[in-house]
């Protein structure tokens, strides 16, 4: 294994780097000490930052992005196809291609590894961990899938003995990590590409949960029952009370303030709060270090206010019980109308679970729905699989409400310039690029 002295001799490239991962492991790889380059399809704000922090970086794909060094070590993300020109030509010139996985198997090996999983709210527990122990002063490392507000990065490695990371089920790369604390949110299955059953799936995180020192684990039998007979820490929230943008709860004898909304969130907070009490972290500390948290970037992330005065929030909810809770959080601010905009992500997904999205989509006052965002799969693989499964399911179980299939950016704009209201919120939801349409939205960004 690779020690942490020795990465200042090390090339690495990484193909498909303005993933939210993958850009942070580039960014630790580079804090390291490694000659970091990297590309992505396109430009985002995620290479701009990259690229000031010292990483070439490449938009679009091509073979002359390679460094010329005969010892670069090629990094793929999953999103990324075997066809890829940079793939192919670093086979053709012999160069050694990781896994992601493999990479962040090695980022954990160099530290004591607290690992968050779940189908739901991996990134904001891993986030609400990363602040509690940075306001306590821990100094962890984190590597995490969204933006964490208080420092404005997505990962670090910082100078203390911790770090905190995400473990991805959906490829099994969480099976690959050196991890001596697990965190379980919830086990739900949602990538349906990878396994065939709820069943399956469960398999890999009691494996997942098996093998470290410590796990956190809601306390539910059917969840607990998959660390066996090992020692565990089982969580819930106790007398919640949710606010506007926030909540208030009890956890073990002490009532925490929380300024994130949403009983979603409450659960989560708890997780990591459970979390820093193994790292070290003493109770009263860490209770007040979590106020702290002002959330993480597309985890109900309020971007400005539209032309009308409607509220603008995005969110990375892209499976229906992330949905769920994204429009029950909504629902908590003083807006008369929830107006969601879902944009949804994989083929697979949207097949399998179309009358599931449609249940959850009913609970807003409007929804509207666009069309599918390929990411890793082509539509030519799933003949008649696109949004209007969505839209037409929300409209069968909206009771009358409105729906819109509006599968183009443009005609959504429009609509929804026609339609918000000042007492609207209109959540922007999905795991593809329909931010940029709630940017366009906004008329009055949000100073947060």
């Amino acid at each position: 294994m690779t020690g942490a002295a020795d990465w200042s001799s090390r090339q690495l490239h990484f193909v498909g780097i303005g993933g939210a991962g993958m850009s942070g492991w580039a960014a630790v790889a580079a804090e390291l000490g490694a000659t970091v380059s990297g590309s992505d399809a396109v430009d985002s704000p995620t290479l701009a930052a990259l690229r000031e922090q010292g990483i070439k970086v490449y938009a679009g794909h091509s073979a002359s992005h390679l460094p010329s060094i005969e010892a670069t070590e090629v990094v793929r993300s999953s999103a990324i196809s075997d066809i890829n020109p940079e793939l192919v030509a670093a086979r053709e010139r012999g160069l050694p291609v990781m896994e992601r996985a493999e990479l962040l198997a090695e980022l954990t090996a160099l530290r004591r590894t607290i690992a968050v999983a779940g189908a739901h709210g991996k990134t904001t527990t891993s986030s609400m961990l990363a602040q509690v122990l940075i306001e306590c002063g821990l100094d962890p490392g984190y590597l995490i899938g969204g933006e964490l507000r208080s420092s404005g990065r997505n990962a670090a490695w910082g100078s203390g003995e911790w770090l905190v990371v995400e473990a991805d089920e959906s490829d099994r790369s969480m099976l690959a990590l050196n991890v001596e604390v697990a965190v379980v949110t919830n086990v739900e299955l949602d990538h349906h590409a990878s396994y065939r059953s709820l069943a399956e799936l469960r398999e890999v995180f009691r494996s997942f949960v098996s093998r470290p020192a410590a796990a956190v684990i809601p306390n539910s039998p059917e969840l607990l029952e998959l660390r066996g007979d090992r020692p565990v820490v089982a969580f819930e929230v106790g007398s919640l009370e949710l606010r506007p943008n926030g909540s208030q709860f009890d956890w073990r004898g002490q009532q925490v303030t929380l300024n994130v909304g949403g009983a979603h969130n409450a659960s989560n907070a708890v997780a990591a709060l459970e979390a820093a009490l193994l790292a070290g972290v003493e109770q009263h500390d860490a209770a007040l270090a979590i106020g702290s948290f002002s959330g993480v970037g597309r985890r109900f992330e309020q971007l400005g206010r539209s032309e009308a005065g409607a509220l603008i929030i995005d969110d990375y909810a892209h499976h229906p019980t992330e949905i769920a809770a994204t429009i029950a959080a909504a629902r908590t601010l003083s807006s008369k109308r929830v107006v969601a905009v879902f944009q949804p992500h994989l083929y697979s997904r949207t097949e399998r679970l179309a009358s599931e999205f449609g249940r959850a989509l009913a609970a807003a006052d409007v929804v509207c729905v666009l069309d599918v965002y390929e990411a890793r799969e082509k539509q030519v693989d799933f003949p008649g699989v696109d949004g209007r499964l969505i839209a037409a399911a929300a409209a069968d179980a909206g009771g009358g409400k409105e729906v819109l299939w509006l599968p183009e950016f443009g005609d959504a704009l429009a609509q929804l310039k026609l339609r918000l209201r000042a007492d609207d919120s209109c959540l922007i939801l999905g795991a593809g690029d329909v931010r940029s349409l709630g940017e366009t939205l906004v008329a009055e960004p949000s100073s947060r």
